[in-house]
């Protein structure tokens, strides 16, 4: 069975964006680039939501190719155009041109389909709103939490209120010189 894996930047105080989306508070620096390209490497599916889709398929497609380019961008927008995307969206219609998937009804139903396909593992970046609603059905099988050290006070949560208590076991933990560091917990 494949595995869920969801990686995302946030605030000690839970937040992963600031109140109207903000994220310039992210830090990153090449090695972080490269231990996120270990995650890419590993899998063959990407799992957005339609803004943070939107977002993405607005820059990486091209991003490698262009004449600045650096060794994480070339990376990085090889694999997404590479990989399957899978976005949760209502308004979005499918585009094989892409390799662009849309899931519109029934996410559990879909992704514990998607997870019983054979392939590499499937990663969330982003997608706060979607990753409540894997978090509400107990689909995400791994956490990468990348710890950036600010708090932002208020802003969009990747939890949901709603979520019943889920245990989880500890994993990695690993410190990077731009000041994040990553954490990982995996379902029990």
């Amino acid at each position: 069975m494949r595995k869920l894996i969801i990686s995302m930047h946030t605030s000690l105080d839970g937040y992963t964006a600031g109140p109207n989306g903000e994220m310039d508070w992210i830090r990153f620096d090449d090695a972080l680039f490269d231990f996120v390209g270990e995650f890419t490497d590993r899998s063959d599916t990407a799992l957005y939501g339609r803004v943070t889709f939107d977002m993405m398929d607005a820059y990486w497609p091209t991003a490698g190719s262009q004449p600045n380019a650096n060794r994480h961008a070339k990376h990085h927008s090889a694999w997404y155009n590479k990989v399957t995307k899978v976005v949760v969206s209502t308004t979005l219609q499918p585009d094989p041109s892409k390799k662009l998937q849309v899931i519109s009804a029934d996410l559990k139903a879909n992704i514990e389909k998607l997870k019983k396909e054979t392939g590499g593992d499937i990663l969330v970046f982003g997608s706060p709103s979607i990753v409540r609603q894997l978090e509400e059905h107990n689909l995400i099988d791994e956490y990468w939490l990348m710890m950036n050290p600010i708090i932002l006070g208020s802003g969009i949560s990747m939890y949901s209120k709603d979520i019943q208590q889920l245990k989880l076991e500890p994993g990695e933990t690993k410190r990077f010189s731009c000041g994040v560091t990553a954490l990982s917990f995996r379902k029990r």
